[in-house]
């Protein structure tokens, strides 16, 4: 058998002889740069400032760069590229990987994974009060216990959650994990369905822009609707998207709609490496700038990071409003809504049934406001993320206790920690 060391000499030898006869070329000096030649931009600064106005479109000279090396023939530094894609060819190697697979094969070995997620939750609407609303998602199954990961903003603070199987089985689920700053949402099924299929989980950090990416959703509630892209930049935390501020992203090419939310991006693989979370458009639909929250953002916030889902949704009131509000102490935590089954729902609190507008800010009004909750006092929206750590911390069943003003009356909940 030929070895390898064998076969790129007689590749190197090859394009030795394309070489003979041929005047020597050169090329102009390359300018230096203190940067390595890297495409993984993760961007910052103007560009992000400008991606909150509206979307920009980043080019890089690189068509003249190969035109000018092109021009060179085979000598030069085409060569080594030359060489290496005679290479791939010999041995078969791709640049999405040694595992990459024919994407409609490819369809279904990972479709099986992918969920619908229908939801119910309340809110409280400035002309008719409290209302409820319906949510459609995606998601993708992840464990053999039945573990579904989503998208916060699907099921964040909802009162009935139902996941729908490839098979149209549906099956309940609870929140157990949510980060809203990262729009990343774990659920619970209520039973293992036969047969559920887990998807495997990639490394994010692996990926780099240029790569085939594939996503597979519910859009407008077409479920098991297949799309493919291209991974076209990354960005950190708190750079593209300041509503939530936790995330890291992928942008993508592949077309994300809404009902796509929650639904997993695979590499060619057949990995998760995302958790679809919106997309910017001007005209509503899909415009090819999808974003994507990474795997290494899912891995911390859902199954590393133990903090508890408690159901708090509200506002933090200091200064005029806590005095507005009469709250002892100066600041609480102002309830607008609490998930049914929620640890807070069990406790006791009670959201608002009315908005008011204060100081030009619309603000749910007439809820609970808590004071401090399992010994920790609220005095900004830094203490939201202790509070969660410290009950995430208590074993199940822990009890725990808040301190709430509710009417103009202190009263004080007792709560179990999930």
């Amino acid at each position: 058998m030929i070895s390898d060391l064998a076969v790129i000499g007689v590749l190197e030898n090859g394009l030795s002889k394309l070489d003979e006869g041929r005047a020597p070329q050169s090329l102009p000096p390359r300018p230096k740069s203190s940067a390595p030649d890297e495409r993984d931009w993760n961007l910052s600064g103007r560009a992000a400032r400008r991606l909150q106005s509206g979307p920009i479109s980043l080019r890089t000279n690189r068509s003249q760069e190969f035109l000018r090396h092109r021009r060179t023939g085979t000598g030069g530094h085409m060569r080594p590229l030359l060489l290496g894609a005679l290479v791939g060819v010999v041995f078969g190697w791709s640049s999405a990987g040694a595992e990459a697979q024919d994407p409609e094969e490819l369809f279904r070995k990972i479709s099986p994974s992918v969920v619908v997620i229908r939801a119910k939750g309340r809110a409280v609407d400035s002309t008719r009060g409290l209302v409820t609303f319906s949510e459609i998602g995606s998601g993708v199954l992840i464990s053999a216990d039945g573990k579904v990961m989503t998208a916060a903003h699907v099921v964040h603070a909802m009162d009935e959650i139902v996941v729908e199987l490839p098979g149209g089985e549906t099956v309940p689920a609870r929140v157990v994990a949510s980060e809203p700053a990262a729009d990343l949402g774990l659920l619970q099924l209520a039973r293992i369905p036969k047969g559920a299929q887990p998807a495997r989980l990639g490394d994010s950090y692996k990926v780099r822009v240029g790569q085939q990416v594939l996503v597979i959703g519910a859009p407008y509630g077409l479920s098991h609707s297949f799309s493919a892209g291209w991974i076209s930049a990354k960005w950190l935390p708190n750079t593209a998207y300041r509503a939530m501020p936790l995330a890291e992203f992928f942008q993508t090419t592949a077309t994300i709609n809404t009902g796509n939310s929650g639904g997993p991006m695979f590499n060619m693989a057949g990995e998760v490496i995302g958790v679809v979370s919106h997309n910017i458009s001007r005209s509503g639909g899909s415009e090819g700038l999808g974003f994507v929250v990474t795997m290494k953002s899912a891995r911390y916030f859902l199954m590393e990071r133990e903090w508890a889902w408690i159901g708090l949704e509200g506002k933090v009131v200091t200064g005029e409003l806590a005095e507005i509000f009469n709250v002892p102490g100066g600041s609480g935590l102002l309830v607008s809504v609490v998930p049914m089954g929620s640890p807070a729902w069990d406790m006791g609190l009670a959201g608002g049934d009315r908005t008011a507008t204060i100081g030009g800010q619309q603000i749910v009004v007439r809820g609970d406001i808590v004071l401090s909750m399992a010994g920790i006092a609220i005095k900004s929206e830094a203490d939201i993320p202790k509070i969660r750590e410290r009950i995430g911390a208590m074993s199940t069943g822990q009890p725990f206790k808040a301190s709430v003003l509710r009417a103009g009356k202190l009263i004080e909940l007792m709560g179990k920690a999930p």
